[in-house]
């Protein structure tokens, strides 16, 4: 099971960001305009993702803290992504429906986000991810940790909540 360290942070300027980026060689993966759809699970979450770059039947569960975080992910590539939600959504009811427009870039096995999300505004999502388990723990934390100082955003407020949430906050 893949393992990420990660970390989101408000972010006013994502021009500057992707500067940072491309300075630092990051590859530009796509711009993915993406549907979330968050089902009602018992156990950590469950999310569709239908994107034009990924779609993805995508379970993790990770704490709501502030600050880099563990999260143990699980990954499906559906071939019927709208059945799988219609059955899903029979099946567990929606949760919430979180839709963004999403840069996706790769430095190693450092994935970056530049997320626009409506309602909500702007971030930085940063994931070290550790796909075969050959990777500790603690060097996936230095690894965002890293990304954070190189990006800029060593002073950004950190977002401990999913969008999930936080659209649920919102009403």
């Amino acid at each position: 099971m893949p393992t990420n360290a990660e970390f989101k942070a408000r972010c006013e300027d994502l021009t500057a960001v992707r500067a940072r980026l491309d300075a630092l060689g990051a590859r530009f993966a796509g711009l993915d305009a993406q549907r979330d759809t968050y089902f009602r699970v018992p156990n950590g979450r469950l999310k569709l993702r239908e994107g034009t770059v990924e779609t993805a039947l995508i379970h993790y569960d990770r704490a709501d803290v502030a600050g880099v975080k563990r999260s143990d992910v699980r990954l499906y590539a559906p071939a019927d992504a709208p059945g799988l939600r219609a059955v899903l959504e029979a099946a567990l009811g929606i949760l919430v429906v979180v839709e963004k427009q999403r840069a996706i870039l790769f430095a190693g096995n450092v994935k970056i986000h530049l997320d626009s999300v409506p309602g909500l505004g702007t971030f930085v999502e940063v994931e070290a991810i550790d796909t075969d388990g050959t990777i500790p723990l603690a060097a996936l934390h230095a690894q965002a940790d890293a990304m954070r100082a190189a990006l800029g955003l060593a002073g950004a407020p950190l977002e401990a909540r999913s969008y999930s949430d936080l659209l649920m906050e919102r009403g």
